[in-house]
């Protein structure tokens, strides 16, 4: 799959089989999130897999937003470091990276919470104090198929300008 095509098909994914993912591609996952650019090449993150059942459910119960993530076949918690200005913008990036290497091999992934409002699964993973998480992304394949590359968007002549605001790009 090319890269325009995951974007154009990749959707966000609730429901997972109870079926592992390969080491191999959780390991291509990590590595598309290590490979990320980031600003002045600082790479202000951290990121923590789980695949313990346990652990989990347990980041299921923490995270209001994504209780799905106990039915994950894993999950990645991404950190950032809090002194970095540019470390919800570099781990925002890396998670991106992440979801698209994954749907490219038929894994599907959702972006659970956002920065500061972690700190219990910070206890529960033991990330030091100078580290935020940004997010818990839960990993598997999808119960359903989907991605036929079908999406509610607006269309580009109403999101997208030339040169100045208000002139239409296209």
């Amino acid at each position: 799959m090319d890269v325009f095509e995951a974007i154009r098909t990749i959707l966000a994914v609730r429901k997972f089989k109870d079926k592992p993912v390969p080491d191999e591609i959780i390991g291509r996952i990590v590595e598309a999130a290590r490979l990320t650019s980031s600003a002045a090449n600082w790479q202000p993150w951290q990121f923590v897999v789980v695949q313990e059942r346990a652990t989990l459910q347990k980041l299921g119960e923490l995270a209001v937003s994504g209780r799905y993530t106990a039915n994950a076949a894993f999950a990645i918690v991404v950190a950032y470091e809090k002194e970095s200005p540019f470390g919800v913008s570099d781990g925002s990036l890396a998670i991106h990276s992440m979801m698209l290497t994954a749907w490219e091999a038929g894994v599907g992934a959702n972006w659970v919470g956002f920065a500061g409002r972690f700190q219990t699964v910070s206890d529960l993973l033991g990330i030091p104090d100078a580290y935020d998480i940004l997010a818990i992304v839960p990993f598997g394949y999808p119960e359903t198929p989907g991605g036929k590359g079908i999406k509610k968007r607006k269309p580009l002549g109403e999101i997208v300008h030339r040169e100045r605001f208000g002139v239409p790009f296209a």
